[in-house]
């Protein structure tokens, strides 16, 4: 799974489904969809409150899927952050089915939203930012 983010407040994880997150033959199981989302939802939540010193944990979260996403098909997950309060963020966001390296023809098969609750980082801050330094996204 890789990370892009486009700008505060936005994050996008792609991924390819294999084997280890089917259920039944050839279809992948809603909770890999589901954790996917809450990623995604949760890293765009995250953009915003780690620039204040703060991480994100997830409070509620809902998807809704859409269509099957079957052995080998190609997710990018896209959210935004909707609404940034002092103690709460609410971001959306999609699952899409990509046609082969072709962003532009892609299928909705999840959607969702999540509400993250922000709280200090404290001192494990500094080796946060140590880590996603070191660590290319």
């Amino acid at each position: 799974m890789t990370l892009r983010v486009p700008e505060p407040g936005k994050a996008e994880y792609r991924m390819v489904v294999r084997p280890e997150h089917l259920s039944s033959p050839g279809v992948a199981h809603g909770g890999v969809l589901a954790g996917l989302l809450d990623a995604v939802l949760g890293a765009a939540a995250l953009t915003l409150a780690f620039t204040a010193g703060e991480l994100v944990s997830t409070v509620e979260f809902k998807i809704n899927y859409l269509h099957p996403v079957r052995l080998g098909d190609e997710l990018r997950a896209v959210a935004q952050v909707d609404h940034a309060g002092k103690s709460l963020v609410v971001s959306s966001g999609v699952i899409y089915r990509q046609a082969a390296d072709d962003d532009t023809n892609a299928t909705a098969v999840a959607q969702g939203m999540g509400t993250f609750n922000r709280y200090p980082a404290g001192k494990r801050l500094g080796e946060l930012t140590g880590q996603l330094a070191a660590e290319p996204l």
